[in-house]
């Protein structure tokens, strides 16, 4: 699937998700590839003298007019898209005795196998979004005697999952037997420390497929704690970098140090045209523009190398941008809010570009 593919079937998942019915009258088809789309039109009308029979005027009023929406766009249809097909339709109107019946059909980016007719007070969305969903995920550990966090790279969303605190004592710089003592108590405190880490560690990356762990934190502590990690665990381990902290903020911290092992990932390339993005705005380099009509300007003067478009920004600015960049054939990478430096980019400008020459 595209990127642009992804950008646009998740907005159009937020958009449906905020519609409520006032009645189980939402209605959601899903059409299988290579399904007869003679068979789903057969189901409609089958639907049409079922949905007859509801008690509520008003429910069976709209569920009628929902389904005759569906059926004559169904005649448009010769057979089913190569992927499948989605349709929703339903009175989506919040104020009540006022009808305003609207109607999606979606060929998916991906081939569907699911077949389903529901009627309910919300659409059926969970397919859809399990076309979103990343198949493979990275573990992240960053850990030091004083704290921990354990995380998950999906995609190029960074997700901290669990933050701990530590009761590991600092080193004492006192002598003598108390001292001796002192340091038996803290090495122990600090094998249960870690025993205890890495049992979270097991427990929470057991609930994703994990493709690789990076393992960070400040001084050689993270060296130590892998000894302790599942067998199958410290297989996986990538990357060993060392951060300056051991908590959220370490996590970013250490995807950034190891993106060296995740050069086929995507966000290998957004956090590297971020920081090449940013880094050219510090130096006031003439070679860099932002802002929806500056890059607009600059794609008509074909000045533009690489388009920025934060996937947050509005859908139609986003798609004629898009479009625009295309048709002048830049590369386009359309940034998430997953990262810090995402979420930076998309509250300072949500659009920019690094160009080819400068313009005026």
């Amino acid at each position: 699937m595209e990127e642009i593919e992804k950008v646009r079937l998740k907005k159009l998942i937020e958009e449906l998700g905020k519609i409520r019915g006032k009645h189980t009258e939402l209605i959601s088809i899903y059409v299988p590839a290579d399904y007869s789309i003679e068979k789903v039109r057969e189901q409609v009308f089958q639907e049409i003298s079922t949905a007859q029979n509801i008690k509520s005027k008003t429910t069976r009023k709209n569920v009628l007019a929902a389904l005759e929406k569906i059926l004559q766009e169904l005649k448009l249809y010769k057979k089913t898209p190569p992927n499948g097909m989605v349709i929703f339709c339903g009175n989506v109107s919040q104020e009540e005795g006022k009808a305003d019946y609207k109607i999606w059909v979606i060929e998916p980016p991906e081939k569907l196998s699911v077949k389903l007719y529901r009627c309910d007070q919300e659409f059926v969305l969970g397919p859809l979004k399990e076309m979103l969903e990343v198949k493979y995920n990275y573990g992240l550990i960053v850990i030091d005697n004083s704290g921990c966090a354990i995380g998950i790279l999906r995609g190029k969303n960074i997700e901290c999952i669990k933050e701990r605190k530590s009761i590991v004592p600092g080193k004492t710089r006192k002598g003598g037997q108390s001292a001796v003592r002192f340091e038996r108590v803290r090495e122990n405190l600090a094998r249960d420390w870690y025993k205890s880490v890495a049992e979270d560690v097991r427990e929470i990356f057991k609930k994703y497929e994990i493709k690789g762990i990076l393992l960070g934190g400040p001084g050689p502590t993270k060296e130590t704690f892998l000894e302790y990690l599942h067998p199958d665990l410290k297989k996986k381990i990538i990357a060993i970098r060392d951060t300056g902290y051991s908590d959220e903020y370490g996590l970013r911290e250490l995807v950034e140090k190891s993106l060296d092992s995740l050069r086929k990932e995507e966000i290998y390339a957004e956090l590297n045209i971020l920081k090449t993005f940013f880094e050219r705005i510090g130096k006031g380099s003439e070679l860099v523009t932002y802002g929806i009509e500056e890059v607009k300007n600059a794609l008509l003067s074909g000045a533009v190398d690489k388009l920025l478009i934060s996937e947050e920004i509005d859908k139609k600015v986003l798609e004629e941008l898009y479009k625009l960049g295309k048709r002048q054939r830049v590369e386009i990478f359309l940034i998430s809010t997953g990262t810090q430096e995402g979420k930076q980019f998309k509250e300072f400008c949500g659009v920019g570009a690094l160009l080819k020459f400068p313009i005026s």
